[in-house]
């Protein structure tokens, strides 16, 4: 019957708190259920009701007029470290002799204070701060299982040991840690030392000696409620969780009588008065105030803004992989060719190398992942402000090349793309080739020597800034295909214009203003293109016919 009511589940819960740990109060209710008294305060029957409710089990007085045991029963309040002491500890320390620290000379003080006062107010329930000896002895003792050959490892004993770590390093390892942050040869005593965390961690066990009646005092008689950590961050830690609408727990004492006790623990922690709750929302709203303050004035208040007429352009970006090449350990050589009216400024970057990384295999490629990040900064000013005039987006170039033994280099690849003319977040994979020559001289002197063809310029990739003709002839180049570099851009714009004409809704005039819907400009310049380049053929192909055909009186009808 007793099993119905009482409640199984002795996990430990974890409460986090803003408000000072030693507001914590408990009220711990200790029962005894024997045969004798639940026979005796067993009410009549109930038709229709078999199973008795222990929750509302209370023993009654005998014929003698008192209680059955003053021991059966007891209820008290206790507080965050609070310090109530056992019958044994109270026959321990009224012996002077067997006080040998302070803290044995202090408790001998208080016990005596207390028999001078009307004595204890508690009997059986006490508690273990987390000074006491009992503290460090179960924290080294912790089982992790239920296992009675358990051996602890060496991480468990390190951490069980936290707290006890923590206070013995803390006058000694203080100005150890302030002159020496870095340890450049540690040794393997020190590694296994400094393995485990070491977290400012308060311990405090409730317990409650289950002894008989004239016989409390005995260390084999005690068995712990409940278990209280708290550490520095607020985290309040509770095994057995507190009772709340859940039944009491139950213990099971072994022995002749097999007793059987129940008991619940209750937060009865008083609540803040409504001028404290208050007072303590405005100290909280303050210091936010404060330290968004505190923010703004790093931040500031004057952003920089571009001169008018000016577009400015930053990219984030990152080489994310190589993949498809014939070598190992690959690199990857990039820089950024700003056209005509762009610019940088004086220390700005344009140019970057990775570092070298070596290939694994992804299914049927082998991939090399740089994750390598960079960033630049460019400003377009364009003299023409015609609304006929298309901007030159800037060109990222990268040259892929790989390490042999002897550290000599070979290319593996070319390859360029145009910056993303829209801002955003773009992924895009650049596919690479590379010169090459006919025979296999040169194929053995690339792999023996590492020498290979090379480009003097790499904006050959595309078109070098030194052409001036119509059209480039790469006629007898030979050139192989080899793998792909894939880059990730995080694109930004910024320009006046953008602004004022989301602000006045005025009609858009010159380059810059159609800058912001670029996109839709290169969609409608590459069919310009296209049809300029339609048109061109047709009247090529038009100058090659006859002229009786060509003109439009050669025509005759059917």
């Amino acid at each position: 019957m007793a099993a119905a009511v009482c409640s199984p589940d002795t996990g430990e819960a974890v409460y986090r708190s803003r408000d000072p740990v030693c507001n914590l109060r408990l009220r711990v209710h200790l029962q005894r259920i024997t045969s004798s008294n639940f026979l005796h305060c067993q009410p009549a029957a109930q038709p229709g009701k078999d199973l008795i409710d222990l929750a509302t089990f209370r023993p009654q007085p005998t014929a003698s007029g008192h209680r059955p045991d003053e021991d059966e029963e007891e209820e008290i309040v206790i507080g965050w470290q609070e310090k109530l002491f056992s019958q044994f500890e109270v026959d321990l320390y009224q012996n002077e002799e067997t006080c040998q620290s302070p803290l044995d000379h202090q408790y001998r003080a208080e016990i005596l204070k207390l028999e001078d006062s009307g004595g204890r107010k508690n009997r059986r329930i006490f508690t273990y701060t987390d000074s006491d000896r009992y503290t460090n002895l179960e924290e080294h003792c912790q089982k992790m299982t239920t296992a009675t050959s358990e051996v602890p490892s060496f991480l468990v004993e390190r951490m069980a040991n936290v707290r006890r770590r923590r206070q013995d390093r803390r006058g000694t390892e203080g100005s150890i840690l302030k002159s020496r942050i870095v340890t450049w040869d540690p040794s393997e005593e020190f590694i296994r030392n400094s393995h485990a965390i070491s977290s400012p961690l308060q311990t405090m066990y409730i317990m409650a000696d289950l002894g008989p009646y004239g016989k409390l005092g005995f260390k084999k008689y005690e068995q712990v409620l409940c278990t209280l950590k708290v550490d520095s961050n607020g985290v309040i830690t509770v095994k057995p969780d507190f009772t709340g609408l859940k039944g009491p727990y139950r213990i099971e004492r072994d022995g002749e009588k097999q007793e059987l006790w129940k008991y619940t623990i209750d937060d009865v922690s008083s609540l803040a008065q409504p001028e404290e709750a208050a007072r303590e929302q405005r100290v909280l709203k303050d210091l936010y105030s404060r330290h968004k303050e505190y923010l703004s004035s790093l931040v500031g208040t004057d952003f920089e803004t571009t001169a008018p007429g000016v577009l400015r352009l930053f990219v984030n970006g990152e080489v994310v992989s190589a993949q498809g090449y014939e070598y190992d350990n690959l690199y990857v050589h990039f820089f950024v060719d700003l056209p005509a009216n762009w610019s940088s400024p004086a220390s700005q970057q344009l140019s970057g190398i990775t570092q070298t990384c070596a290939t694994k295999s992804l299914g049927m490629d082998k991939v090399a992942c740089f994750s390598y990040p960079f960033t630049f900064e460019a400003s377009f000013l364009h003299e023409d402000t015609s609304a006929e005039a298309l901007p030159e987006w800037p060109a990222l170039y990268c040259e892929v090349l790989s390490l042999d033994f002897w550290k000599r280099y070979r290319v593996e690849g070319y390859g360029a793309l145009m910056l993303p003319a829209t801002p955003g977040s773009h992924t895009l994979t650049v596919s690479t080739w590379r010169p090459m020559e006919l025979g296999t001289r040169a194929e053995m002197r690339r792999f023996f020597l590492g020498g290979s063809l090379e480009l003097e310029d790499l904006a050959y990739v595309r078109i070098p800034g030194t052409f001036q003709g119509e059209r480039l002839s790469r006629f007898g180049f030979r050139t192989e295909t080899t793998g792909s570099v894939t880059f990730r851009l995080h694109c930004l714009q910024q320009s006046r214009a953008f602004m004022e004409a989301s602000s006045l809704r005025r009609r858009v005039r010159s380059v810059l203003d159609r800058l912001e819907g670029f996109s839709q400009q290169s969609s409608i310049h590459s069919v310009l293109e296209a049809f300029y380049r339609a048109r061109r053929r047709m009247q090529e192909a038009r100058e090659t016919l006859p002229q009786d055909l060509a003109s439009p009186s050669g025509t005759t009808g059917s």
